[in-house]
């Protein structure tokens, strides 16, 4: 590894450390109040451990899958002290997010496996969804591939100029129709377009809607399938942007997009500005789905490709005991 690639993982890891401080400091201030004056994890200590789980908006699900796990833990070493307990959720929850990592490229600057790599963006209005395409963009030209950007996002304005705005900062190339626009022969345009220039990796926007499933499935459908009339595999991925901070409202939009559409990549925006970190925990394990990519920050840099090894030492600190 050389020193810039050094360098720059250190700044990246300084990035996760910041972006997940409310989180680390919510989670942990409750776990050490929940353990005064015990020495052993016993039914009471599950008790509150399980309810901060909630309260950290890892879901109920996921929590009692914790729960669960620290109760055979205690089954099999019939004695488990409170000083052990960091340590020990930290290992049950490296396991649930690790489960769900993503193979293939481990970063903006690896080699893609299909060329060009064409990633189709999804998730309703407010969540960052169009932030995250110019990030996307951002990051992956910063690496050295070529970038184009498609606005099939039609039937909101505002949406083609925000995205306009984003290739005009980024200095990449954008594909638009306008206002009203058919999606899908914006997206054809877009891939046609960058399969004749070579490009590395396109991002098509979608509209931001939901509340007409109907819709929103058959219109996905369609962007689908006059992607593969061009190129068999596109579209790589279809992510979903998830806005963080909202907690279970995000679980529940994952829970109604992936009921619709075949997502198999997720990010979720504005960790930094929250205490509900604990819900890339829950989405992780629920949906069988990797988190791709975490936004930790306003600026483009602070867009990170997600790493669950990084994250859970971001979240419990070298020194996993409380």
């Amino acid at each position: 590894m050389g020193l810039f690639s050094i360098f720059r993982s250190k700044e990246k890891k300084e990035n996760l450390d910041k972006g997940l401080e409310k989180t680390k400091t919510s989670f942990f201030e409750k776990l050490t109040k929940s353990i005064i004056g015990k020495s052993t994890v016993d039914d009471e200590v599950l008790d509150r451990v399980e309810e901060i789980l909630i309260s950290s908006d890892v879901g109920v699900d996921t929590t009692v899958k914790i729960i669960d796990k620290l109760k055979e833990r205690i089954k099999r070493d019939k004695y488990v002290s409170t000083d052990e307990l960091g340590g020990i959720l930290r290992g049950i929850i490296a396991g649930l997010v690790t489960e769900r990592r993503s193979d293939g490229w481990r970063d903006f600057d690896s080699d893609l496996p299909c060329k060009p790599y064409v990633i189709l963006v999804v998730g309703v209005n407010g969540v960052g969804k169009t932030t995250t395409i110019g990030k996307l963009a951002y990051q992956f030209k910063s690496a050295g591939k070529s970038v184009m950007l498609g606005a099939s996002d039609t039937f909101r304005a505002a949406a083609v100029d925000q995205l306009t705005i984003w290739a005009q900062r980024v200095d990449v190339p954008i594909v638009t129709q306008g206002m009203n626009a058919d999606p899908a022969s914006v997206a054809y345009d877009t891939l046609q377009s960058a399969l004749a220039k070579g490009t590395d990796v396109v991002l098509i926007d979608t509209a931001g809607r939901l509340h007409n499933k109907v819709g929103l499935m058959n219109e996905l459908g369609k962007i689908r399938k006059v992607l593969q009339k061009l190129m068999p595999e596109a579209p790589a991925e279809v992510l979903l942007v998830l806005d963080a901070s909202t907690g279970q409202n995000a679980i529940e939009q994952a829970r109604q997009f992936t009921a619709v559409t075949d997502v198999n990549a997720l990010a979720l925006t504005k960790l930094d500005g929250t205490a509900k970190g604990g819900v890339v925990i829950g989405i992780s394990d629920q949906f069988g789905i990797p988190v791709r990519y975490i936004g930790l920050g306003e600026k483009m840099e602070d867009l990170q490709v997600f790493n669950p090894h990084d994250f859970v030492e971001s979240l419990f600190g070298e020194n996993p005991a409380v």
